[in-house]
């Protein structure tokens, strides 16, 4: 029995190798996936995912790791990302979701939910840094995906600038925190600002600065978010009409379902 020729992505091909190596290979629609707002204490988690063209018409000028580009090259190269994309959804995940769900499952279920609600169906997945159960396609946990893919470093984009437009807004609901400038991530100013004015609605409880400054810290992560308060709900902006996950697509939204009822990876449904 004949073994097929192993595939070999040369590094002088740039970001595209992967996923043009993946085509000749018989996989013709490639997804990236990849989230932003992990670290920070505040906010939303983002996940997105792609699919990009095949050869030249793929191409997105300026393409890279979100987080190496400018804000402005980043809104730029977003635009261009949706504008070529062959396919693209965003999944927005409120903070009050992140604490009675856990971070990891989150994040899991958010870039399953961001791939099935891809308009064209992917042949092949590639996911930053770890793998993404519950697919019915192959896929590749690439590390530094962002870096080396282009559909992930994509994603990346998408996930990123929908992120940074959220906390811009949440700035204006919640002034003082600073969220405009440092999106929610833990900085000195954050921490202060944590300290003086006590955390609002949108921080994430089951985060230890968080908790700590919010005076249950002694409890259980998923029991210190204050009462059962209503997150920042993204159903309005992306037009669904019901759940706890917001989708955005580039064609089509297919109804979200609420991140619990995905499988996770450790131990079933949580």
């Amino acid at each position: 029995m004949l073994t097929p020729p192993r595939t070999v992505v040369r590094r002088e091909g740039g970001l595209y190798a992967l996923e043009r190596a993946l085509q000749r290979r018989g996989f013709r629609y490639v997804a990236g996936a990849d989230e932003a707002g992990r670290g920070a204490c505040a906010g939303p988690l983002v996940a997105a995912a792609a699919v990009l063209p095949e050869g030249r018409r793929g191409e997105i000028d300026g393409l890279a790791d979100s987080k190496l580009l400018t804000p402005t090259a980043r809104e730029r190269v977003h635009d261009e990302v949706v504008a070529k994309a062959l396919a693209y959804a965003v999944v927005i995940v409120p903070a009050e979701e992140v604490d009675a769900r856990g971070l990891h499952v989150c994040n899991l279920a958010a870039m399953r939910r961001a791939l099935a609600s891809l308009t064209v169906r992917p042949e092949y997945v590639l996911s930053d840094g770890f793998g993404v159960d519950g697919l019915d396609v192959p896929g590749l946990a690439v590390w530094k995906g962002d870096r080396v893919a282009a559909c992930v470093a994509a994603a990346s984009v998408l996930a990123k600038v929908t992120r940074d437009r959220l906390m811009v807004e949440l700035d204006g609901t919640y002034p003082g925190y600073g969220f405009a400038e440092h999106k929610g991530y833990i900085t000195a100013d954050h921490s202060t600002a944590l300290r003086e004015l006590g955390p609002c609605r949108e921080h994430r409880f089951s985060y230890v600065n968080v908790a700590t400054v919010s005076g249950r810290a002694g409890r259980p992560p998923r029991s210190r978010r204050p009462g059962r308060e209503r997150s920042y709900e993204p159903m309005e902006r992306t037009g669904a009409s019901a759940g706890t996950v917001g989708v955005a697509s580039g064609e089509q939204p297919r109804p979200p379902a609420p991140v619990g009822e995905d499988v996770v990876m450790e131990g079933g449904v949580r």
